[in-house]
């Protein structure tokens, strides 16, 4: 097996942001650098492919898997149409700090947000926080 194509890299950081087509995306890229980081204490590394920025790293094993695989605590991607925010715990088991968010979609690990104005920053740090030291199992 090839393992995970996604691994952290020594990209910059910097640059990956610059990249990014949108000014408002740049923005609100920066602003959830400094969040990210200061609520996790995490230096952000680019994951992939100019993919993801993550911060902090775990080890895990898949299902009945040997093999063992690294990925970050929190990330995000800054993409054409939404900023995907990269959290390690259900979030549909999060109900009462989804409903308090705002304007964003989600999945089991993943919040999809149009642009950072949308959403309730506060809450969005106490996600944040939560992921901090959570791996899937």
């Amino acid at each position: 097996m090839a393992g995970l194509a996604t691994k952290e890299t020594n990209k910059s950081v910097e640059g990956f942001i610059n990249a990014v087509d949108s000014k408002s995306k740049q923005d609100d890229s920066r602003v959830l650098l400094k969040l990210i980081e200061e609520v996790t204490g995490y230096k952000p590394k680019v994951w992939g492919d100019n993919f993801i920025i993550g911060f902090g790293k775990y080890k895990y094993k898949r299902k009945q898997g040997k093999e063992e695989y690294e990925w970050f605590n929190v990330g995000f991607a800054p993409r054409k149409t939404k900023i995907t925010i990269y959290l390690t715990f259900d979030i549909n088991k999060e109900q009462e700090l989804i409903s308090k968010l705002g304007k964003c979609k989600w999945g089991k690990g993943c919040l999809y947000v149009n642009k950072l104005q949308d959403i309730d920053l506060n809450i969005l740090r106490k996600l944040i926080l939560k992921s901090k030291d959570a791996t899937w199992h």
